[in-house]
């Protein structure tokens, strides 16, 4: 006795496998946009916080974090950084925002930076200082984001003014960003700046703890995978 076999023709095949080849470009195209999103706004972080700079000193002819005048200036719970100035991290209204740009304490005039400008109604965001977690600005990649004095050197490491060696990038200031994954971190610098990570006015490196140099990592030694800080000079 014969069996009637039936399968899939060549049209009903050629059929599923342009459906699956749309279904796979929807995704990949999605994530395309996702990720350009993404560094989009990593790129927006950069460019705003000029923007706030300026702001606060158009309104109080001071800079934010360096206002020795903030408490007259800005509502409760307005404060000025208070440290030891020998340590060069709270010089208030010499025209320089001293301090690190990763630092976590009111000893620092880049911590207390991020009161200043929102007190002044420039930027949104926490202004209660006591906790840090809360209180310092993230990134789209959860990383902290935070600025610190530049520098005219033509020295070429670390990338970053933290310590008393002079920085590569060079500027009135410098603004960094951590925690950013290696392939946004090459996108990020191809929209801003050269597309080298290692030269111009944006680098990547790896930074640990605050108040220590970080040297430059070249595009070709970037790893997609693993999170680097851009430091920019503006």
């Amino acid at each position: 006795m014969k069996r009637n076999q039936s399968g899939f023709t060549l049209i009903e095949i050629a059929i599923v496998l342009v459906i699956i080849g749309l279904l796979l470009g929807g995704v990949l195209k999605g994530q395309e946009l996702i990720n350009s999103a993404r560094v989009k706004n990593l790129a927006t972080d950069f460019r705003n916080i000029p923007v706030f700079i300026y702001g606060y000193q158009d309104k109080f002819k001071s800079l934010p974090g360096d206002d020795a005048n903030a408490i007259t200036h800005l509502p409760a719970p307005a404060i000025i950084c208070s440290g030891n100035p020998t340590v060069g991290k709270c010089v208030l209204g010499n025209g320089v925002i001293e301090g690190n740009w990763n630092d976590t304490t009111i000893a620092s005039e880049s911590y207390v930076f991020w009161q200043h400008i929102r007190l002044a109604d420039l930027a949104p965001g926490s202004t209660d200082t006591t906790t840090p977690a809360t209180y310092l600005p993230t990134n789209a990649s959860g990383g902290t984001i935070g600025i610190q004095s530049g520098t005219t050197s033509t020295a070429t490491t670390p990338i970053n003014d933290l310590s008393a060696t002079p920085a590569a990038i060079r500027g009135s200031y410098v603004i960094c960003s951590s925690g950013i994954l290696g392939k946004f971190v090459k996108q990020l610098d191809t929209t801003m700046d050269d597309g080298n990570t290692a030269t111009g006015s944006m680098m990547a490196g790896v930074a640990t703890t605050a108040g220590t140099p970080m040297t430059a990592v070249a595009t070709n030694l970037i790893n997609d995978a693993a999170p680097y800080t851009v430091c920019m000079g503006i």
